[in-house]
C-alpha cells in the first residue's frame, strides 16, 4: 500500500500522457514477480539463492540490529571478516565471505531495516528498484523514438522472464535495475549534453553496484556505450565525405577506448582479464555443467572449451545462439524450462520476422546509434553468459539483462523500415505505436 501511494505521487512527475498508461501495470508486474519467485524458491525448489540472501544473510544482519546496532553496522560493512561478538551472526550466513554475493546480502539488510526482515516486504522493494531502472531504460529509448512506445514497454517492462527472474531477491534483480539506471544517465549527461552533478555520481554509483555484483555485466555494458556516444556523435556529421574521411578515427576510437574501458573494469579482478576470461569461462561453465548444476536436468553443451581464446570465438555463433534461441521446445525437463523454451521460440520467430521484412537492408536499419548500442551490448553479453553457463536453468536467470536491449534493437528496426515505407502515416501521430 504504501508503495502504491508513493507510486501515484510520483507518476506525474515521471510519465507523459503516453507512457502513463503503461506505469502501474509494469510496477504491479513486479511486486507480482517478486512474490512469485519466492513461491517458486519455496515450493519448487525447496531453497536456493534467495533464501540464501534473506533467510540465510540478511535476517542475520538485522537480528543483530536488534540485539546491538553496533555489531549489526560492523556486519553490514564486513569484508568477509568476523570481528568481536559478530560470529554469532557472521557464521550463518551462507555467503558471508562472497564479496559479489554478500552485496545483495547487504542491499537486503538495509531495506530489512524498514520492512522488520520480512521476506515478501524485503521483495517488494526489490521489485520497486528493479522497476526503477527498468522504467528509466524505457524513459531513454522513448525519448528518441515516441513512436514506438509500445513495443519498447514490453521490452524493456513487459518481458516475462525479466518480470519474473528481475524482480526479487537476486543478484539479477540489482543489475538488471542499474543497468537501466546507468543507462538512462548516459543518455542524459552525453547525448543530450545536460551536465548535472548529481546524475554523474548516480553513473559512477550504477557502475559500481553493477561491477560490484557481476563484473561481466559491467564490461559489456562499457563497450555498448563507448560505441552508441562515439556513433550518436559520428552521425551528426552532416556532409558525406568528412563522415568517410572520419571512419577509420571513430572505428579505432571506439574500439580503443572499449577496450580501455572493458580493461580497467578487470583490473581489480585478475579472472576477468582479457587474457584469462577465457579461462575463468572453461571453469564456470564446466562448474555449472559438471558440479553444482549436475542434478538438475539442464544442462548443455557447446563443445569442448579449453581455455583458450580460440576456443571461445570458435564457440562464439553457438553461445549467441543458446542464449537467445534456446531451449528449444525439444530439449525441456521440467515446467520452468518449457516456459523458457516458449520465450525462447517467440524470440526466434521476431527476430526471423524482422530479418525477412527487412531483408538485404536489415544493416541499412540498424544503423541508428541507439540500435548499435543494443546489439553489441546484447550480443556481446549473449556470447559472455551462453559460452559460461553450460545450464539452462542458470541461464535463464542469467541472460535477461539482453533482452531489453535485444527487443529494442529489433523494434527500432522495424520502425525504420515502417518509416520508409509508410512514412506519412508514421509521422501524422508521433506519440502513436506504429509497429
Amino acid at each position: 500500500m504504501l508503495v502504491s501511494i508513493l507510486a501515484y505521487v510520483i507518476r506525474p512527475q515521471v510519465t507523459d500522457e503516453v507512457t502513463k498508461g503503461y506505469f502501474f501495470p509494469a510496477l504491479y508486474l513486479k511486486m507480482f514477480g517478486a512474490i512469485a519467485l519466492g513461491f517458486i524458491y519455496q515450493f519448487y525448489y525447496t531453497g536456493g539463492d534467495t533464501f540464501a540472501f534473506h533467510n540465510h544473510g540478511s535476517r542475520h544482519i538485522w537480528e543483530a540490529f536488534t540485539e546491538s546496532p553496533e555489531v549489526g553496522f560492523r556486519l553490514l560493512f564486513s569484508d568477509g571478516q568476523s570481528g568481536a561478538g559478530m560470529w554469532k551472526y557472521s557464521s550463518r550466513i551462507y555467503y558471508f565471505t562472497d564479496p559479489h554475493s554478500f552485496f545483495i546480502i547487504r542491499i537486503a539488510s538495509v531495506l530489512d531495516l524498514f520492512t522488520f526482515s520480512s521476506y515478501c516486504g524485503t521483495a517488494i522493494l526489490f521489485s520497486v528498484i528493479s522497476f526503477t531502472g527498468g522504467w528509466m531504460l524505457f524513459i531513454t529509448f522513448y525519448k528518441h523514438y515516441p513512436q514506438v512506445h509500445r513495443w519498447l514497454a514490453i521490452a524493456c517492462l513487459f518481458v516475462p522472464s525479466v518480470i519474473f527472474w528481475g524482480s526479487g531477491i537476486l543478484k539479477d534483480t540489482i543489475t538488471l535495475a542499474f543497468v537501466g539506471i546507468a543507462t538512462w544517465c548516459v543518455n542524459y549527461l552525453l547525448i543530450e549534453k545536460r551536465l548535472h552533478l548529481g546524475y554523474i555520481v548516480l553513473l559512477l554509483f550504477s557502475f559500481f553496484v553493477i561491477f560490484s555484483v557481476k563484473i561481466y555485466i559491467l564490461m559489456s555494458l562499457m563497450a555498448g556505450l563507448v560505441v552508441w556516444v562515439f556513433f550518436y556523435y559520428f552521425f551528426q556529421i552532416n556532409s558525406g565525405a568528412l563522415r568517410v574521411l572520419v571512419v577509420p578515427f571513430v572505428g579505432g576510437s571506439c574500439l580503443w577506448f572499449a577496450y580501455f574501458a572493458v580493461n580497467k573494469v578487470a583490473e581489480d579482478d585478475p579472472k576477468y582479464a582479457l587474457d584469462r576470461i577465457a579461462e575463468t569461462a572453461k571453469v564456470t561453465a564446466y562448474d555449472l555443467r559438471y558440479q553444482t548444476g549436475k542434478d538438475a536436468g539442464s544442462g548443455y553443451t557447446l563443445g569442448e572449451l579449453d581455455g583458450s581464446m580460440g576456443s571461445l570465438l570458435r564457440l562464439a555463433p553457438e553461445a549467441i545462439n543458446v542464449s537467445l534461441f534456446r531451449p528449444y521446445v525439444w530439449e525441456v525437463r521440467n515446467p520452468l524450462m518449457a516456459l523458457a523454451a516458449l520465450e525462447s521460440l517467440l524470440t526466434l520467430f521476431f527476430t526471423l520476422y524482422v530479418v525477412y521484412k527487412t531483408r538485404m537492408k536489415f544493416f541499412k536499419y540498424a544503423q541508428s546509434p541507439e540500435v548499435v548500442f543494443c546489439l553489441i551490448f546484447s550480443i556481446v553479453f549473449a556470447f559472455g553468459v551462453g559460452i559460461s553457463t553450460y545450464n539452462f536453468g542458470s541461464l535463464a536467470r542469467y541472460k535477461i539483462p539482453l533482452f531489453p536491449f535485444y527487443f529494442t534493437a529489433l523494434a527500432i528496426i522495424m520502425y525504420q523500415y515502417n518509416l520508409e515505407h509508410q512514412p506519412e502515416e508514421l509521422e501524422e501521430s508521433p506519440g502513436a505505436n506504429q509497429f
